[in-house]
């Protein structure tokens, strides 16, 4: 809990993204399709977009605030509402004011423009109810909450908060050189990329119809327990991925990555290292990692942790339920 020197503002602060234009060379304009937002995912896709050479990207906002902002009160004046978009990967604040559009000061709309350039991956969209407070100017009355904050997805087609996973379908035979080695293989998960990857063998016999298919009960179960031992997999890939290669900074503190990577080790660091803050156990694991005893000690952690978020023990458990009622049924 943050504490204030100064008296704050109490009530909701809500933002929403009403439309989206993109700019590309020559000043020509795109209006983006409301399927490029979404007010329940509170998402924006700008990787909809028909014209890949967009350079700029405009979002109307439209924000509620608490009527007693406005009010005459002698504490605080000169009330503005910002809109504020932020990007970790590239350090990027891009900022607007809002203006009131109704009479008691509740309604506030705006634009926001982004350029493309100043932006890699994903932005955090959020507003704030900015005044003169105890004689202060610039103090921050209210804001919107962390969880309810937008995110602003240059890259993606679809506006979902939780990014799906790539699955590749591709022959490990003669596919990509990379992949050939691993022929015998039913997955292999790749986490050099933008996002991580899935390619599923399908040279592999019946590993595409097992997964994708609907096939009797028993393969049904089968394909639950497969699809957990392979999101088994990746969060583990995922994670020795994102602890593998961390800044850090001079006096030897290591840095949460900015993009998936970062998201990652927030996830899975409270069971690889429980009771600590992340901040802490991202340490503690870094510290094992880099020295010369413990690293090895953690992996079963690891292991947990991945089993964990892939739900092993539920997909098992209703694997074994249900192989024992088809058995019973089978011999009756």
């Amino acid at each position: 809990m943050r504490v204030y020197p100064y008296k704050r503002l109490s009530g909701a602060v809500s933002l929403r993204v009403t439309a989206v234009s993109l700019r590309g060379p020559g000043e020509s304009r795109e209006e983006l399709d409301t399927k490029a937002f979404s007010v329940v995912e509170q998402v924006v896709a700008l990787g909809q977009a028909d014209h890949e050479d967009w350079e700029t990207a405009r979002l109307k906002l439209s924000a509620t605030i608490p009527t007693k902002a406005t009010e005459s009160n002698g504490y605080w004046s000169d009330v503005s509402v910002v809109a504020v978009l932020t990007e970790k990967a590239t350090n990027t604040r891009v900022s607007a004011r809002l203006d009131s559009r109704t009479e008691g000061g509740r309604e506030w709309t705006g634009t926001l423009d982004l350029c493309r350039l100043d932006h890699f991956d994903r932005a955090a969209l959020t507003v704030h109810v900015v005044a003169t407070a105890d004689g202060v100017p610039g103090r921050v009355l209210a804001s919107s909450e962390p969880d309810k904050e937008w995110v602003v997805d240059l890259r993606a087609k679809t506006p979902l908060r939780q990014r799906e996973l790539d699955v590749v379908e591709v022959g490990f035979r003669e596919g990509p050189e990379w992949l050939r080695p691993f022929r015998d293989m039913p997955w292999a998960v790749d986490t050099s990329g933008e996002l991580p990857a899935v390619h599923v063998n399908t040279d592999f016999e019946g590993i595409t119809d097992l997964v994708g298919g609907d096939g009797s009960k028993a393969e049904g179960l089968v394909r639950d327990l497969l699809l957990a031992q392979m999101c088994t997999d990746v969060w583990t890939a995922v994670f020795h991925t994102a602890i593998g290669d961390l800044e850090v900074e001079d006096d030897g503190t290591p840095l949460f990555p900015h993009d998936w990577r970062g998201e990652v080790l927030r996830e899975m660091l409270p069971d690889v290292v429980p009771d600590h803050p992340v901040e802490e156990a991202l340490r503690e694991v870094h510290r094992l990692r880099t020295g010369t005893t413990g690293w090895i000690d953690l992996q079963p952690r690891i292991h947990f942790a991945a089993t964990r978020r892939a739900e092993v023990p539920k997909a098992l458990s209703t694997t074994i339920r249900g192989l024992d009622r088809l058995s019973r049924g089978n011999d009756s």
